[in-house]
């Protein structure tokens, strides 16, 4: 009965009481969990540039260029040894196949031994000594013989004047082919031996002294059987960089002629 009065009512104000009604929720705005937070990344702590690396340089000034005992020196037509009948101390007979006794410096004699050695593993073939030191009494025959037989103009290319040789000074030593094969010739250097010299000379710590383009820096004819010991620092140096003379190498004035 309430309920046919109460719509009776209605009709008769033309009112309709209006129903409760749940307010709509959007599923998707309540969170079903607490959310996730993400850490932020920790970042390293800064820290300084590395140091750059250290290139080592070679130091030309190590030995003396002037002094007759130094594995350095620099004797040409005008750098004479000093005094000029200078004489190594520490000579000494090189075990090696020769034509004449060789003697050279410990160091230089050591090196010539293992070199030759090295020579014969790798081609096998040999070399031998034509001549190493020379006494300045002796280079004062021998220059004088030149003269003689050819003329100062003539000997000033091939033989050094006394006191200006580099055989005098125990460091450098003639090589040939055994058996002989243009020896002392400049031929020698188009031989398996003349070629594998110049090219391995360096880890030997030796120098091909009178190269075929550099006579108006050394003063001298090429000659491909002339080799100077200068020790392996130096000749690995010269050999990397490419220089082979040392008048170029240490900023030396060339030696063209006598002064």
């Amino acid at each position: 009965m309430l309920s046919a009065v109460a719509v009776l009512a209605g009709a008769v104000t033309g009112v309709t009481s209006p129903l409760a009604v749940s307010p709509v929720v959007d599923p998707t705005s309540v969170p079903l969990s607490e959310p996730t937070i993400s850490p932020t990344p920790t970042r390293a702590a800064p820290t300084d540039s590395p140091e750059p690396a250290v290139v080592p340089t070679f130091d030309r000034s190590a030995r003396s260029l002037d002094d007759p005992a130094s594995l350095w020196l620099v004797v040409d037509k005008t750098r004479p040894l000093n005094p000029a009948d200078y004489a190594p101390t520490d000579l000494v007979e090189v075990p090696v196949a020769h034509v004449w006794t060789p003697l050279l410096r410990q160091e230089a004699a050591a090196s010539v031994v293992s070199l030759f050695a090295a020579f014969e593993a790798e081609t096998g073939l040999q070399l031998q000594s034509q001549s190493a030191y020379r006494s300045y009494t002796t280079q004062v025959d021998l220059y004088a013989g030149d003269v003689d037989a050819n003329g100062q103009a003539v000997a000033d290319r091939s033989t050094a004047r006394p006191g200006t040789s580099e055989h005098q000074t125990g460091l450098a030593i003639d090589i040939s082919a055994l058996p002989g094969n243009c020896s002392l010739a400049t031929c020698f250097g188009d031989t398996v031996q003349g070629q594998w010299l110049a090219q391995n000379g360096w880890r030997f710590g030796f120098l091909l002294r009178y190269p075929a383009d550099k006579v108006e820096i050394t003063g001298y004819a090429y000659e491909p059987w002339h080799f100077r010991f200068i020790g392996t620092e130096l000749a690995t140096e010269m050999h990397a960089v490419g220089v082979t003379t040392l008048e170029e190498f240490f900023g030396l004035p060339a030696a063209p002629g006598y002064n």
